[in-house]
């Protein structure tokens, strides 16, 4: 998968960078609700609901006003809780596993014409570098949820500290109304093991722990 991947993002690159028209970039603004939870992690687990916000460049591709490539500098929040709702009023149940991440998507993105208002796709890796994690109410069963609490009896390395790093793919749907107010719906698959220090967790499962993040976003790009 992730040489496909690079591969793909190789071959993209050698095909658009010539028709780039860089004079022509805009800038915009964006923000959003994220709908996060991380696979194979925490038990319980339930859904985060945090915010994503920042800026974004719009850089055509090509003459046609229908392709372009889409960078954002975002603040983004991810990670789960507790809140299984077949776990209600279990141990475990109110904790909070909050990842807050400076993020860079870099996003193919294609209008589905070249009409003033219309609908677009877009598709690309997301790069997520670890500002923050908050780790609030873990199960009195499991204190190595919390990255900086150690339990003897579990083996060495166990621990529910975030990676620094991660990346994933993203994809999204939206409209925009006159090239300038855009609502999208993004789908953003971790295909990095979030929590590697729970892999040796007793009774844990060995799967990757992907963090997976739903967004309704809203962008103003500048004339």
């Amino acid at each position: 998968m992730k040489k496909l991947l690079l591969a793909s993002a190789l071959t993209l690159s050698a095909l658009s960078f010539a028709q780039v028209q860089w004079n022509n970039t805009r800038f915009g603004l964006t923000a959003g609700l994220n709908y996060s939870r991380v696979a194979n992690a925490h038990n319980p687990s339930g859904p985060r609901f945090a915010f994503q916000g920042g800026a974004l460049a719009l850089i055509p591709v090509g003459k046609a006003n229908q392709f372009f490539i889409q960078p954002e500098v975002l603040y983004y929040g991810a990670g789960e809780t507790g809140k299984d709702k077949d776990a209600k009023g279990q141990d475990g149940y109110d904790a909070v596993y909050a990842n807050n991440y400076l993020s860079v998507p870099l996003y193919f993105k294609g209008y589905f014409s070249e009409a003033e208002s219309e609908f677009f796709g877009m598709i690309g890796p997301r790069f997520n570098f670890l500002v923050s994690q908050d780790v609030k109410n873990p199960p009195m069963g499991r204190p190595y949820y919390d990255p900086d609490v150690t339990d003897p009896n579990q083996p060495a390395g166990v621990n529910g500290k975030a990676k620094s790093f991660n990346w994933g793919l993203g994809l999204g749907v939206g409209y925009s109304y006159k090239r300038q107010l855009e609502v999208a719906l993004k789908y953003d698959l971790g295909l990095s093991d979030t929590y590697p220090g729970l892999v040796k967790e007793k009774g844990g499962s060995d799967k990757k722990k992907s963090e997976q993040v739903i967004a309704l976003t809203l962008s103003y790009i500048f004339k």
